[in-house]
């Protein structure tokens, strides 16, 4: 599958996120998605599903080397002795050897930023952690996070969907080669039965979730992470590699969310 690279950290482009699924429902929708293709699983703290995701990754025939497994240090564990504490006890629950990439799931107001990465740097330096990101971070707090790493930040994961303009964080993103991972990529359903996403579907024969996956990973330095649940709709999420939006189909998307067109064609390089 393809991805991007920050450094020595190699993120599949499509992940497949875990967000609100629990227990043997979890467990099993790891298990079809790497049946499926996918390479790059995501997880938190606060998602209560560490261990069922390891356990799918267990289960699973696929190498676990072939696997990117993603997590998040939940908002009130930043302080550096929580963070050491509970990315321990979250290494454990995975049981999957080093975890790839830990996130801070949110910035936490109460907690200086240098503080968190420095406890993160030193997981990296046992070895428990490979690589380390963000999650819901501003361009000021991204760049403080960046500057206060030893290491690179490989990642910012928001919410970006063609209703939520992200362009002024990906452009920040794109300069300073961060990957940016798109969570609720599909808006949380809201995409289907759009009617410009549908018609464009048509001329591809995809759907209105699956023109919103592709027009998401054909952005340069984005990830996108959709959750489902079912075996049609995991298998439906992967079927965007067969196809590609032209740069008009692109633009279109982006005014869904009411971005400026200039914005829009710098960031497509048009």
């Amino acid at each position: 599958m393809q991805g991007w690279t920050v450094g020595e950290a190699e993120m599949p482009i499509l992940g497949f996120g875990t967000w609100p699924m629990k227990g043997p429902t979890c467990r099993e929708a790891v298990e079809i998605a790497l049946e499926c293709g996918y390479r790059h699983v995501d997880t938190a703290q606060m998602y209560e599903n560490e261990r069922e995701v390891g356990q799918a990754i267990a289960n699973s025939s696929v190498d676990r080397a072939d696997i990117f497994v993603v997590s998040k240090i939940r908002k009130g564990n930043c302080r550096p002795a929580a963070v050491r504490e509970t990315v321990r006890e979250s290494h454990d629950r995975l049981d999957v050897g080093t975890i790839d990439l830990m996130l801070i799931h949110s910035p936490n107001p109460r907690v200086p930023i240098p503080d968190t990465i420095g406890a993160m740097n030193e997981l990296q330096d046992e070895g428990l952690v490979e690589h380390i990101g963000v999650s819901n971070f501003s361009v000021e707090q991204l760049r403080a996070a960046m500057d206060a790493s030893e290491t690179p930040i490989v990642t910012n994961q928001v919410a970006y969907h063609p209703f939520r303009d992200q362009s002024d964080l990906l452009e920040f993103c794109i300069d300073e080669d961060v990957v940016l991972t798109a969570y609720s990529p599909l808006a949380k359903g809201d995409v289907i039965g759009t009617e410009s996403l549908e018609r464009i579907g048509d001329r591809y024969g995809k759907t209105a979730a699956q023109v919103a996956i592709r027009w998401l990973i054909q952005q340069e330095n984005v990830v996108a992470i959709p959750k489902a649940s079912s075996r049609r709709h995991i298998e439906e999420n992967t079927e965007v590699f067969d196809f590609e939006l032209t740069d008009t189909e692109m633009a279109e998307i982006f005014e869904l969310s009411g971005g400026l067109r200039e914005r829009l064609r710098r960031l497509l390089r048009i």
